[in-house]
């Protein structure tokens, strides 16, 4: 009976052992939890105890912690991204916007007609330009609130493209340039939404118009990749791997709230296709592929 109750008095005092160090592992935990969503640090969670249970709950708060931190990293980068995007915007939009209640005001006190003539048409083309600037914006947001799948067909990719070109030929003409088209007689089809693949093309070739020192060579390869290429020597490595960030523009860009590649890249993914950018010898190159 003795050798019972020892057995017995030895259980209880491990256990409560065992309950004393839980409890100083939980308050450890507790403490440095706290401290961690105050100091907003990068440290995580240790435990100075050996029990399993108490450390598999270190660990898993951990895992929390991580992605708590990840999350919180991308609120603050998008917030940062955000406030960026609403200063850059707010001055596109204010300068043609300043011009145009400027020449209104001059179109009231003159009464030259070929002078009114003249202002009309710069109030017309500053217009245009806040127009372009806010269809971007409606498209982007359009883009990002639908949530549904995209329908995709059998596309010609060839076709679409050589559409594209032909429709973007009076903006080329305008600003001088006269692309060099390198494409492959073989036919190259794939499971696309045509709308999507199209709007794609138009926002790569936009980009080649801001960014084109005069040149472009466009191909499309017996694999099915669609290479858009131009000189750009008021580029850098820096700024071209910055191209696909949302409202990023660089300053040799015009009339452009940085969203046309964003959405490019967006749609392609949609897609299951890839579209990536580089930069050499003063050449810019966007790669465009869909798996077919």
């Amino acid at each position: 009976m003795g050798y019972l109750c020892l057995i017995l008095f030895a259980v209880i005092i491990i256990l409560l052992a065992k309950i004393v160090m839980m409890k100083k592992t939980a308050r450890e935990i507790s403490e440095q939890f706290e401290k961690i969503l105050k100091n907003d640090t990068n440290k995580l969670i240790t435990v100075s105890g050996s029990d399993k249970e108490m450390k598999r709950l270190a660990d898993n708060i951990n895992k929390q912690l991580k992605i708590l931190r990840k999350e919180y990293l991308r609120y603050k980068q998008g917030d940062f991204e955000l406030k960026t995007a609403i200063t850059n915007i707010s001055h596109d939009i204010r300068t043609p916007l300043t011009a145009i209640c400027g020449y209104l005001d001059l179109l009231q006190e003159n009464s030259d007609i070929e002078k009114t003539g003249e202002y009309i048409s710069i109030v017309k083309e500053r217009a245009e330009l806040m127009r372009q600037l806010t269809e971007e914006l409606f498209r982007y947001s359009v883009l990002l609130s639908d949530n549904s799948e995209p329908k995709t067909e059998e596309v010609l990719v060839n076709q679409v493209l050589e559409d594209s070109i032909m429709g973007y030929y009076a903006i080329f003409t305008e600003r001088g340039i006269f692309p060099e088209v390198h494409m492959t007689e073989k036919q190259i089809t794939a499971g696309l939404n045509k709308e999507y693949l199209a709007r794609i093309i138009y926002n790569l070739l936009n980009n080649a118009v801001k960014y084109s020192d005069g040149d472009l060579q466009i191909t499309l390869t017996d694999s099915g990749e669609m290479i858009f290429a131009n000189t750009a020597k008021e580029l850098s490595s820096v700024q071209v791997e910055r191209l696909f960030d949302r409202f990023y523009t660089v300053k040799a860009a015009r009339n452009s709230a940085g969203l046309g590649l964003s959405i490019a890249r967006t749609l392609a993914e949609e897609m299951g296709g890839t579209i990536s950018a580089e930069y050499k010898d003063d050449v810019l190159s966007i790669k465009l592929m869909f798996h077919r």
